[in-house]
């Protein structure tokens, strides 16, 4: 079963995190939100402390929240971001009966073209025998043309004391190509959802709208402003407050 960390009590919320992070990325922002609820923050596979495979699907990875929620407590809401959205989104169509509600966080169930595999080169070029310190690796990303946001994210999943990644950058490597797609899935889910995305980002638009509403009928959708598609780490606190709102609504309405 995929590793994860939990805090606070109250109705469960899960946090699947996006591709190259962990759910160490996520412990502010889970342990703000716990004041009123149980957040459980996974390592998705082939990320962080959960297991490595060899093959990296939304099937699959529907499948193992889908494992994660039937040891904690169904049915739960359900928040993830990027990659991690495509999942809860797999996962929603799929056991629809697990999710009580969903947040995609800057993703729609769509095949993007850009891809995320120059930032694995760039970690995969950063010499670990020179690394004492995070600082260290965040010098040789910064070289490499990484932002210093992105440099503080892909950082926090390495593991400094063993100079390795927590990542399974083969497989990751291997299945960029469902990475970026998104399956075709019969059915839809008809419970609260919210596309929670970056005002200046580019991942979910108002072309998609015609893809996701048969999927999703009871889909909304919300932009926070002066943000890009890692949103979570652009405006923590505006973020919080979006997912915070609309998860009280949905209290509210239930």
């Amino acid at each position: 079963m995929l590793n994860y960390n939990e805090f606070g009590t109250g109705p469960t919320l899960l946090i699947a995190h996006g591709l190259y992070g962990s759910a160490r990325n996520w412990g502010v922002i889970a342990k703000r939100l716990s004041d009123t609820r149980h957040v459980v923050v996974v390592d998705m596979r082939n990320h962080g402390d959960s297991p490595r495979f060899e093959t990296h699907s939304y099937p699959e990875m529907a499948n193992d929240l889908a494992e994660v929620i039937e040891h904690i407590g169904a049915p739960v809401d359900v928040l993830g971001h990027s990659m991690g959205g495509k999942a809860s989104m797999a996962l929603a169509l799929t056991r629809p009966e697990l999710v009580r509600s969903l947040i995609s966080g800057d993703i729609a169930p769509v095949s993007y073209a850009h891809s995320q595999g120059h930032f694995l080169d760039a970690m995969r070029a950063v010499d670990l025998s020179t690394v004492s310190r995070r600082s260290d690796a965040s010098a040789q990303l910064e070289a490499q043309g990484v932002s210093a946001e992105l440099q503080s994210f892909f950082t926090q999943s390495l593991d400094i004391s063993t100079k390795a990644w927590k990542l399974n950058f083969d497989a990751l490597a291997d299945d960029m190509d469902k990475i970026l797609s998104f399956p075709t899935l019969s059915g839809s889910y008809d419970g609260p959802t919210l596309f929670l995305s970056g005002a200046e980002s580019d991942y979910v638009t108002h072309d998609h709208r015609p893809i996701i509403k048969p999927l999703f009928p009871n889909a909304r959708f919300a932009k926070i402003p002066e943000t890009g598609h890692w949103l979570h780490s652009e405006r923590p606190r505006a973020f919080e407050a979006a997912v915070r709102t609309y998860l009280d609504a949905v209290s509210t309405q239930a």
